[in-house]
C-alpha cells in the first residue's frame, strides 16, 4: 500500500514536471459551421496580455499635425507666431491696452529691426523658404514687435520678456550688434560734454583715420588789468575822450596747443590753421578758451579737420547758445568723405596707366 502511493506520488510528480517542460497544446473544437476555433482559458491569458502591453508600438504618432504637410517645420513657425500674437493681445486687453487709437500708435518708439534673412531663416527653420513663406512670416513678426512695444511703453515687463524671447529666435547676430552700434551713435550724437570740476571739457572728433582729443578750459582774466580798468573808468568824460584807447581793455589771449607744440609750428599751412580756429571765430569766441589737443593718424587736411569738430563741441559744451549758429555752418557733424580706394589695373583710384600702342 504504501509503495503503491509512493508510486502515484512519482508520476503525479514527473506529469506536472512534463507539462511545465512542453509546450501548452490547446485543444480546438468544431461548431456547426465547420470551421475550427482555439480554445483558450482566460486564466492562462494574464501574463500573455501583462507582457503585450509592456511592450512600446513599432510606429509611434507623429509630433505634431502638420507632419504630413510638405513644410512640416514652415507651418509649425507660423502655427506657433499665431498662437503667440493672439495670447500677447489678450494679456493687453486684460490690461486695458488694445484697442489703441491711432495718436497712441504714431508715438510708440521706432522699430529696431534685426531680422535675419531669408536665408538665415531658413536654417533655422530647418528648410528653404520662398519668398512668400519669408514674406509671411515677417508680418507676423512685425505683429509681434509692435505688441512687444507697446508692453515696454506700459511698463508690462513680464509680456515684454516673453514676446522679446519669441522674437529673438528669428534675428540674427549681425543685426543684433548692427542694432547696438545705431543705438550707441544716437545716444553719443544726442550726449554733450560735461564740464569737469575744474570747468574742463573733453571732446572728441575725427576725420578720415584722424582722430583728436580736445581740453577745453576758459581764460582766467588777469587782476592786474582789471584793476586798471576799474580805475580808468572812474575819470571824469574829458579824460575818456582825450584818451580813448587808454580806457579800453585788452583783448584775452589764449593758447592752443596740439601735441605739446603751438599751432603755428604743428600746421605750417595756412588752410589748416583756419579750419582750426573757424569753431571758435564762428562762435565769437576766440581767445576766451585754452585748448589742449592730442592728434593722432591721418595728414594734415584730416586732423586739422578732427581738431575742428573737437572744438565746435568743446564751444558747444561751454555756451550752449552757440549751438545753432554751429550747426547751421555744419561744423558739428562729422566729415563723411573718405578717401577713395585704389583700383586694380589702375594707377590710384581714378588715374590710369598711359596708353603705349607699341
Amino acid at each position: 500500500m504504501g509503495s503503491c502511493i509512493r508510486a502515484c506520488n512519482m508520476f503525479t510528480m514527473n506529469t506536472r514536471r512534463l507539462m511545465n517542460q512542453r509546450p501548452l497544446h490547446l485543444r480546438t473544437f468544431t461548431n456547426a459551421g465547420n470551421t475550427s476555433q482555439t480554445f483558450v482559458p482566460p486564466a492562462s491569458l494574464e501574463h500573455v496580455e501583462n507582457e503585450k502591453s509592456d511592450r512600446t508600438p513599432q510606429l509611434l504618432p507623429p509630433p505634431s499635425p502638420t507632419f504630413y504637410t510638405t513644410r512640416p517645420g514652415y507651418h509649425d513657425t507660423v502655427e506657433s507666431l499665431q498662437q503667440a500674437i493672439r495670447l500677447s493681445r489678450s494679456a493687453l486687453r486684460a490690461h486695458h491696452l488694445l484697442p489703441l487709437p491711432p495718436f497712441a500708435l504714431r508715438v510708440l518708439p521706432p522699430l529696431e529691426p534685426a531680422w535675419a534673412s531669408q536665408i538665415e531663416m531658413g536654417a533655422k527653420i530647418d528648410g528653404k523658404l520662398t519668398a512668400t513663406m519669408y514674406r509671411r512670416i515677417m508680418t507676423l513678426l512685425k505683429e509681434l514687435e509692435m505688441l512687444q512695444r507697446i508692453a515696454r511703453v506700459a511698463g508690462v515687463e513680464e509680456l515684454e520678456g516673453a514676446v522679446g524671447n519669441v522674437i529673438g529666435i528669428f534675428e540674427s547676430y549681425r543685426g543684433i550688434e548692427a542694432r547696438k552700434r545705431r543705438i550707441l551713435k544716437r545716444e553719443m550724437a544726442g550726449k554733450k560734454a560735461d564740464l569737469d570740476q575744474y570747468g574742463r571739457s573733453y571732446t572728441v572728433g575725427r576725420r578720415k583715420t584722424s582722430a583728436a582729443r580736445v581740453w577745453m578750459i576758459a581764460v582766467k582774466p588777469e587782476k592786474d588789468g582789471a584793476a586798471q580798468t576799474k580805475t580808468k573808468t572812474k575819470g571824469t568824460s574829458n579824460d575818456l575822450l582825450a584818451s580813448p584807447s587808454s580806457s579800453i581793455s585788452p583783448p584775452p589771449t589764449s593758447s592752443i596747443l596740439i601735441n605739446s607744440a603751438p599751432m603755428s609750428t604743428y600746421f605750417p599751412l595756412p588752410a589748416d590753421r583756419e579750419r582750426v580756429l573757424r569753431p571758435l571765430k564762428l562762435a565769437g569766441l576766440l581767445g576766451s578758451y585754452n585748448v589742449f589737443a592730442l592728434v593722432r593718424g591721418g595728414g594734415s587736411s584730416g586732423q586739422s579737420g578732427a581738431l575742428a569738430l573737437a572744438i565746435a563741441k568743446g564751444c558747444v559744451a561751454h555756451v550752449p547758445e552757440v549751438e545753432p549758429i554751429l550747426n547751421k555752418a555744419q561744423l558739428m557733424r562729422r566729415d563723411p568723405r573718405m578717401v577713395e580706394r585704389k583700383k586694380t589695373g589702375l594707377a590710384k583710384s581714378r588715374k590710369r596707366y598711359t596708353w603705349i600702342k607699341r
